[in-house]
């Protein structure tokens, strides 16, 4: 059966409007997904008609935010097959997660002579807050090299390896270079370390199905907002034994057991030791309608249908003269490249012209940037409401800005 490209689209309001007087291609999911009406109607409906404060009130309302609140948290567990919806948190998104991760475990079990390793090709969400930690403790940073195709030096990581890693930190998905790393071999050597290992999906969960149990990760992060939610919401999956053991990270209502001037505070039971103050309970709802509207599109067909978008856009990429494409010849979602020595964001403000959205720049992974020995790079990203016309589009547009730059 193919997939109902069309008809999705037609569920996505802004896919129909025009750019500099051209029909929008939106090449830029990478960044930010656009919302489905079921996600824009289910957080609407949520303010108008049913809206308050959730663990908190007694009333008929306060029940209902807080019921349909721990609905969703059960569907991202269901949605990781994590082995139970208390391993979920709520956090704002990718990056807030993986601090969680830093402030809380991090700070508990990181001390001067451990490490933690991370790849060259990581988001600076997947490496900042790993540098902040080595910084307090002591411990260091060791970083993965890669291959100039952008797959990991696997022999090196090996190498890195060692009794005193404490942690790998490692990309799904590049955000960047589209590459698809081997987890099952990463997480099972550093296990065997004794190592714990936390997996940025934030560029993977909107391609294909994650099971966490599977992949036998300690923690998995991403975002409600690149897959199709609103924003200022995601999910930390964080193992039922070692969420039980972490400190909390911030303080404030709800995330306590008993407060006392005198005799000090004790804390909730995990996932809800980690969500202090009042949650953007409106976002979780729009999270929750996004799982329901790509659960029931299906995972493997909407992988299915973007892999072979991404082959067509890769071989029709071939008829733009000096294209330098970054990156492995397969890849989920996005596609990197340069045109000639012009900079990406010239080239990025002409497609704009042609009404094309691309990302341009550093896509916040400047020691990848380093790498390739470039400042910045275009990237095109492919997602379920995308089509071969679109890539026809970006092929056009990138010819037309050959003959005129030279």
């Amino acid at each position: 059966m193919s997939f109902p490209v069309q008809q999705v689209r037609a569920d996505f309001p802004v896919l129909s409007r025009e750019v500099n007087g051209q029909p929008l291609a939106y090449l830029d999911s990478a960044a930010s997904a656009q919302k489905p009406e079921a996600v824009i109607d289910a957080e609407a409906r949520f303010y108008r008609e049913g809206y308050a404060a959730v663990h908190r009130g007694i009333h008929t309302l306060s029940a209902e935010a807080t019921a349909r609140m721990e609905a969703v948290r059960a569907s991202a567990a269901r949605f990781l097959n994590a082995a139970r919806a208390e391993e979920i948190v709520f956090v704002r998104g990718t990056t807030e997660g993986i601090n969680l991760v830093a402030n809380s475990w991090g700070n508990d079990q990181l001390r001067a002579g451990d490490n933690i390793i991370i790849s060259e090709m990581e988001h600076h969400a997947n490496i900042v807050p790993w540098q902040m930690l080595c910084q307090r403790s002591g411990a260091q940073l060791r970083v993965i090299p890669l291959n100039q195709d952008g797959t990991l030096q696997l022999e090196a990581f090996h190498q890195l390896l060692d009794e005193r890693t404490r942690l790998l930190a490692i990309a799904q998905v590049s955000n960047v270079l589209g590459t698809e790393n081997p987890l099952p071999t990463l997480i099972d050597a550093a296990h065997r370390a004794g190592a714990k290992v936390l997996v940025d999906g934030a560029q993977a969960v909107m391609h294909h199905a994650v099971d966490v149990q599977a992949l036998g990760c300690d923690f998995y992060v991403f975002s409600g907002h690149k897959l199709y939610g609103p924003t200022g919401i995601g999910v930390l999956y964080a193992r039922h034994d070692i969420l039980q053991q972490m400190p909390p990270w911030q303080g404030g209502g709800s995330m306590i057991a008993t407060v006392s001037l005198t005799q000090g505070t004790t804390y909730a039971a995990a996932p809800w030791r980690f969500e202090a103050g009042t949650p953007d309970t409106g976002a979780i709802i729009g999270f929750g309608a996004a799982l329901e509207y790509v659960t029931h599109l299906g995972l493997d067909n909407i992988g299915e249908y973007e892999s072979a978008l991404m082959h067509y856009a890769l071989q029709a990429l071939r008829e733009v003269p000096d294209l330098a494409l970054y990156g492995p010849a397969r890849r989920r979602g996005v596609i990197a490249f340069n045109l000639g020595k012009h900079h990406a964001y010239d080239v990025g403000s002409f497609l704009d012209n042609y009404g094309i959205a691309v990302r341009t720049g550093h896509h916040c992974a400047m020691p990848l940037m380093a790498f390739y020995g470039v400042p910045a790079m275009c990237r095109a990203s492919l997602a379920m409401y995308n089509t071969q016309q679109e890539v026809d589009r970006l092929v056009a547009g990138l010819q037309r800005i050959h003959r005129l730059l030279g």
